[in-house]
């Protein structure tokens, strides 16, 4: 059994910033009741890993930035779907209700059918028991910090902004594909200024840059993109090819260029929000 579900570091102290790191998917650990499908291989199980990002996010604490890191594999349970996102081509008892999302229906639910890279994750179907035992494990405590750190945040601040960090295959937008994606629900999750800000960091680093194209922001920025109310969401997609060897799994060449480049962003961010 693994005790801790996810890890959370705290803002330097005397660092004062409305900001939330979160890094659902740099988790690498997978429970022994995972039953996953006999002769997978470590790649395939691994293949939807935001691989190392939470490592990247090194300079969040200098920053004032509180970061949440999720500690159990994407395989296992995803921590950007809803918890009621169930697939019931995997799960044998799963209840009738609303059709499941589209991510779902493709293998990519709360507990994921499919790995990263396609490959059937069971040999077998899963219980309802199962799934809502790795939700509440997993997925309910990790949910529970991040709420307790964004309220902590707007009431320190009067507002609490989310960046939701993630990384994406170098194919998933094929060689001249952007090195950044910024997902803001198409200016829905947060203030216009806070997307135009970030893009001209990205952009200053030489990095080209693309909104909500392919991503817009999963669970957390759509649970938490609400301005009105004063919190605001961004998802980020880092391409790999930027600093990870996925044929290796390893950092690549570009590791130390890419932290560097976010190190600056990240800092930059710190001081425009800080007070």
């Amino acid at each position: 059994m693994i005790d801790a579900t996810f890890r959370l570091t705290p803002a330097q102290t005397g660092r004062s910033s409305p900001l939330v790191f979160a890094s659902p998917h740099s988790g690498a650990l997978y429970p022994e009741d995972m039953g996953a499908a006999e002769g997978l291989s470590e790649a395939s199980l691994r293949s939807a890993e935001d691989a190392a990002v939470d490592r990247l996010l090194a300079a969040s604490s200098s920053a004032g930035a509180v970061l949440i890191a999720g500690e159990i594999g994407r395989a296992y349970v995803d921590l950007n779907r809803a918890p009621d996102d169930l697939d019931p081509v995997l799960i044998a008892d799963c209840p009738d209700g609303p059709p499941p999302s589209l991510k779902t229906q493709a293998g990519y639910g709360v507990v994921p059918r499919l790995a990263g890279d396609g490959t059937a994750l069971y040999d077998r179907r899963l219980t309802m028991a199962e799934a809502r035992g790795r939700i509440a494990r997993v997925h309910a405590p990790y949910h529970a910090a991040l709420a307790e750190q964004m309220l902590a945040a707007r009431e320190r601040h009067g507002r609490a902004i989310l960046i939701d960090w993630h990384s994406m295959p170098a194919r998933a937008t094929g060689p001249n594909g952007p090195d950044v994606v910024l997902g803001d629900r198409y200016g829905t999750a947060c203030a216009t200024e806070l997307t135009r800000r970030l893009r001209a960091l990205f952009e200053a680093m030489g990095w080209r840059v693309a909104l909500n194209r392919p991503y817009a922001g999963g669970y957390a920025t759509q649970t938490w993109g609400r301005p009105d109310e004063g919190f605001e969401a961004v998802q980020i997609e880092l391409n790999r090819r930027l600093y990870w060897d996925e044929a290796a799994g390893a950092p690549s060449v570009g590791w130390g260029r890419c932290q560097s480049g976010l190190n600056r962003v990240i800092a930059a961010l710190g001081d425009d929000v800080s007070t």
